[in-house]
């Protein structure tokens, strides 16, 4: 017996405010204010109620009656919702496209045109036109030598 737990004991201290509405003393009802608020909000929740139940009865009724309809005339409606449907979304996909494509050109725009790395791009052009050069130098060397061999050739 001396193998079981002690029991323990739980002491409970009421506080204001808990189960009886916020901001309520002990034993008082709620406030002229909430019993006027409840009384004029229950009509309006009603009338609500009241409306969302016909306009259910009238969809119900409205896709009862149109039923038989669109079975008659599925071989027309569907493909032509089909066509619909496709040419809509073949605009949204181009209007993703589109979207996707601006941003894409703006952050490359907007990457180059930073000033966090200007020498980079400076040394960029410095190589570009050193490059530029070479081949320039390279092809006046390659024409002086075509033409030369060129009048050799005519002497011969």
């Amino acid at each position: 017996m001396a193998d079981r737990p002690q029991p323990h004991q739980l002491q409970v201290h009421p506080q204001f405010g808990v189960g009886k509405g916020y901001g309520q003393q002990p034993g008082q009802g709620p406030s002229t204010g909430k019993v006027l608020l409840v009384l004029a909000l229950l009509p309006v929740g009603g009338t609500l109620l009241a409306l969302a139940g016909l306009t259910l009865m009238g969809t119900v009724l409205g896709l009862v009656v149109s039923t038989p309809v669109f079975l008659l005339f599925s071989p027309v409606l569907v493909p032509a919702a089909l066509t619909i449907g496709l040419a809509v979304m073949g605009f949204l996909t181009s209007g993703a496209f589109g979207v996707t494509g601006l941003s894409s050109l703006s952050w490359v725009f907007n990457y180059f045109r930073r000033a966090a790395v200007p020498e980079q791009l400076d040394f960029a052009k410095r190589r570009a036109q050193d490059a530029a050069a070479y081949a320039g130098q390279k092809t006046r060397e390659v024409g002086q030598e075509i033409q030369s061999k060129t009048q050799e050739g005519k002497r011969t």
